[in-house]
């Protein structure tokens, strides 16, 4: 159980794993005046689902909460 906890303890110190590269696709726009860059996050929409997806449901189950009342009174 010891071993357990300071394994956790050691997890939580350590935060998220920000040492490991994330992968990234490079777009690159070149013409005669301007050199344009663009790296995109490969993992941004799954980031993305993961800020946005617990609000966005219940926002959703409130909405269905306060219109429950106004289908039953019909």
């Amino acid at each position: 159980m010891n071993q357990r906890k300071d394994t956790y303890r050691a997890a939580l110190q350590r935060g998220p794993d920000a040492a490991v590269p994330r992968p990234v696709k490079v777009a690159q726009l070149y013409t005669r005046y301007v050199r344009v860059t663009i790296e995109l996050d490969t993992d941004l929409p799954r980031d993305l689902m993961r800020w946005v997806g617990s609000p966005v449901s219940a926002l959703g189950r409130a909405g269905a909460a306060a219109l429950r009342p106004l289908r039953n009174a019909s």
